[in-house]
């Protein structure tokens, strides 16, 4: 295997950088690649975190499961990629200095914009290589996930290795112009995108589902002999967000992963003056996956998102 010109051997581990760019200071940017190779042959994963540079669960649970040799693999190869923002990592924010998101910048472009030229690296240094991919992602803007899968029901990989991964939620998403995982597919390559928690703040229990979920994949694939054993995972076909009718305070009172009913109270909406209280009644039956944690809100935003279509594949 060759990435960069630097050449990987069977059973070896090796930390490559490829030189993206550099800043005003004349600080070059390296994007880091840890490669492990097993002696015997096999498929190779891609997992990668940090596509938005302030999603640190994402890069979190590449960085523990790389620090615990956990994804040392008995067949194939793992390329793991903590951070593929580095700009973003370093700022604390989504994109890049100039303001595009990565992952809407899919295939890229040499000579394109800095988003654009992060995504041709991507496609062109490394997506070739593998066969599959996890990319680890977050909520954003103080609403926090449920841990989940998003993967496109009607194809069949995607639903194979969904079911391998074996997460408490597997979430239908249809491909998206531009991002990493539909341009994957049209290179016949299979990338689940996995979320957890939010922006900025580690969520422990979604990091150990990713860690579990991700050894449970591989030896699904052939890359391991054992993995954790798997609980309950719900198929959903269809989510939806409920939005808050008033602007004021608010307060949930049921929690991320709750299953609820209709006509359930899922919180309420005050003023900041104690003379209003507004209920917030569910609609829907279904599971909160996505709870917004802001609690100033605005009348229109975001504050519930409801997983309310269950596929007859739960397991």
């Amino acid at each position: 295997m060759e990435i960069n010109g630097f050449k990987i051997e069977r059973g070896e581990d090796r930390l490559v950088l490829i030189s993206i760019a550099r800043l005003p200071t004349y600080t070059n940017i390296d994007l880091p690649i840890r490669v492990i190779r097993a002696k015997e042959k096999g498929p190779v994963l891609l997992l990668s975190g940090g596509l938005h540079g302030d999603e640190i669960n994402g890069v979190e649970i590449v960085r523990r499961m790389l620090a615990k040799q956990l994804i040392t693999p008995d067949k194939g190869t793992v390329i793991a990629i903590p951070v593929m923002n580095v700009y973003g990592f370093i700022q604390n924010v989504r994109g890049v200095p100039d303001g595009k998101d990565i992952n809407r910048s899919f295939p890229g472009n040499k000579g394109g914009s800095l988003a654009n030229l992060v995504a041709y690296t991507i496609m062109n240094e490394i997506l070739p290589l593998i066969d599959y991919g996890i990319d680890f992602h977050t909520g954003g803007a103080s609403r926090s996930n449920y841990p989940q899968i998003r993967c496109v029901f009607d194809i069949d990989k995607n639903m194979e290795l969904a079911r391998a991964f074996a997460p408490p939620v597997v979430l239908h998403s249809a491909l998206i112009d531009k991002t990493f995982r539909k341009a994957a597919y049209r290179k016949d390559k299979h990338i689940l995108v996995y979320e957890t928690g939010e922006s900025l703040r580690l969520d422990e229990f979604g990091i150990q589902e990713g860690i579990n979920g991700t050894l449970r994949l591989m030896k699904h694939i052939g890359m391991k002999t054992e993995a954790p054993e798997s609980g309950r995972t719900d198929f959903y076909e269809k989510s939806s967000w409920i939005r808050a009718r008033y602007a004021g305070l608010f307060h949930p009172k049921v929690e991320l992963g709750a299953d609820i009913k209709v006509r359930q109270t899922l919180g309420s909406i005050t003023d900041p003056f104690g003379n209003e209280n507004f209920r917030i009644v569910s609609k829907l039956e279904g599971k909160v996956i996505g709870l917004n944690y802001n609690p100033v809100i605005n009348k229109g935003d975001a504050i519930f998102h409801i997983a309310n279509r269950i596929n007859e594949g739960s397991e």
